[in-house]
């Protein structure tokens, strides 16, 4: 019998999605991830609202596409993902919330919400493994989603093992705190800390920050990434330092005259480390691809 993996192998999609059209989406999702040999990778990351699109302008608007949990379309397609290649697969998508949610909980400006901004993870045998929902809305969510309770952390089979889970906005710090880089707050490494999570993935619909534009890469936005997980990185006064494995699962392309950032990356961040050769891989901007990352190589 072989040994387990002690390293694990990660693929992170990244394409430019097209609001509303959720079956083109997937066709392309199944496009990029046909290469993708049965076993050759560990995990698969599609990123946030990756088949439905995200820039919805109401409740009313994306009403349409809300997704029923471990019944709807994204689900659908991460079970026969994960089942074929026998791999796990997380993907974001618009969960419709049930009758009971709906009653009781309203958005900021007083509407009913109608859904939550979700992601879903599945097994290698295309079984459902568990959910989550943004913790901190972005202001496109506010008009239509009700906020998680609190991030996810699931534990998995090696080599993958602990596994905690964002989505986008959730690394930023949590209104009404404004940060710095030395006090922060830094809710999500600390969070992964506490965990001693092994990867963190964020699946995101981050905007590109217009700098640099000339650059391939969102060098402004990895920077900034990074810098939110200062703790992950930052000198230790623990004995062990932890070690984090950071995707960051990011879409490109343009919605309603919104771009974003594309600039998928992979991190290794270690307690007292320094932040300098943090960054291992990184897509473009513009990418439209399967990035995998072997961290044995």
């Amino acid at each position: 019998m072989p040994l387990p993996r002690l390293s694990p192998r990660i693929a992170i999609v990244q394409f430019q999605p097209k609001l509303g059209q959720v079956q083109a989406n997937m066709a392309k999702a199944r496009e990029l991830c046909r290469g993708i040999p049965p076993r050759s990778v560990d995990l698969i990351c599609l990123p946030e609202m990756v088949f439905s699109g995200y820039n919805f302008e109401s409740a009313a608007v994306i009403e349409p596409y809300l997704e029923t949990s471990r019944t709807g379309p994204t689900s659908r397609f991460c079970a026969e993902l994960s089942s074929r290649l026998k791999c796990y697969v997380v993907a974001g998508y618009p969960e419709r919330l049930e009758p009971f949610e709906v009653e009781r909980h309203l958005t900021e400006t007083g509407t009913q919400v109608v859904g939550a901004n979700a992601a879903a993870l599945y097994g290698p045998d295309g079984q459902w493994v568990g959910a989550y929902r943004k913790t901190n809305l972005y202001t496109t969510d506010k008009t239509w989603a009700l906020p998680g309770t609190g991030f996810a952390t699931f534990r998995l089979a090696p080599p993958l093992r602990t596994v905690s889970l964002g989505i986008c906005m959730d690394l930023n710090a949590m209104p009404p705190h404004s940060w710095t880089s030395e006090d922060g707050p830094y809710e999500l490494a600390d969070y992964c800390l506490k965990e001693n999570t092994n990867i963190l993935v964020m699946l995101n619909a981050w905007l590109d920050s217009g700098k640099q534009p000339e650059e391939e890469h969102d060098i402004h936005t990895l920077n900034f990434w990074a810098e939110r997980l200062r703790p992950l990185w930052l000198e230790s006064s623990s004995p062990a330092s932890q070690d984090t494995l950071v995707v960051v699962c990011n879409r490109g392309g343009d919605e309603n005259g919104t771009t974003f950032a594309g600039s998928s990356a992979v991190f290794h961040m270690k307690q007292g480390q320094g932040k300098s050769g943090i960054l291992r891989a990184a897509l473009r901007r513009e990418d439209e691809d399967v990035m995998v990352w072997d961290s044995s190589t």
